[in-house]
This record gives C-alpha cells, sequence and structure tokens, in this order.
C-alpha cells in the first residue's frame, strides 16, 4: 500500500488520495471501481475504471476485508468503534505497518 485517506467518497477525498500518492508512483496504472470522483481527479489515459468480474479490483476488495476483519472499530456496530477521525487514521496506519512486516518475516 502507497497511500490512504479516511473520509466520505466525494471528490475532495479522493484529490486528498491523489496528493499522498508518491510522485513516482502516479504514473503507473490503476483501476477502480466506478467511483465518479476518480474520473475526474486520475489522469484517463492511466486510469481504468472496471467491474469486480475483471479481477483488477481483487486485491484492494480483499485489503478491505482484511482490515474490516482485523480491526473491529470498522465495523459501526462493534463497541471499539471510534467516531474520533484521528483516531481512525492513527489506528489504520498503525495496521498497515504491522501488517507489512508480518509479509517481510513470512
Amino acid at each position: 500500500m502507497v497511500a490512504f485517506v479516511l473520509g466520505d467518497r466525494s471528490e475532495k477525498t479522493c484529490r486528498r488520495l491523489f496528493r499522498r500518492i508518491p510522485a513516482g508512483y502516479r504514473h503507473c496504472a490503476s483501476y477502480s471501481d466506478f467511483w465518479v470522483a476518480y474520473a475526474k481527479v486520475f489522469q484517463t489515459g492511466r486510469h481504468q475504471s472496471v467491474d469486480k468480474r475483471s479481477g483488477q479490483t481483487a486485491h484492494v476488495e480483499r485489503w478491505n476485508c482484511t482490515l474490516r476483519q482485523r480491526l473491529s472499530r470498522y465495523v459501526r456496530r462493534s463497541l471499539a468503534f471510534s467516531k474520533v477521525d484521528r483516531n481512525h487514521h492513527l489506528f489504520t496506519e498503525n495496521f498497515i505497518v504491522h501488517y507489512n512486516l508480518e509479509l517481510i518475516n513470512i
């Protein structure tokens, strides 16, 4: 994972995500669902909107499931659910670091 942002599905949030992507990765091909904001923010020649049957978004969908399973704070009905965005950001960042360290040790 090279970047993440917490927020709604607005164009503003998508622009924040794009700014967080390291410059060396911005020229790479990218795929997403048909979220309208992606078409407005990402370069047309490098970005493609695809449906789930294409398999291009499978890795991201799997990551989202892993994140929800391991961090109960992303499930609204959980007792661990936090309403503070800063807490979500810190726990997500911490989880990514530990998740990546696990992969190194495999």
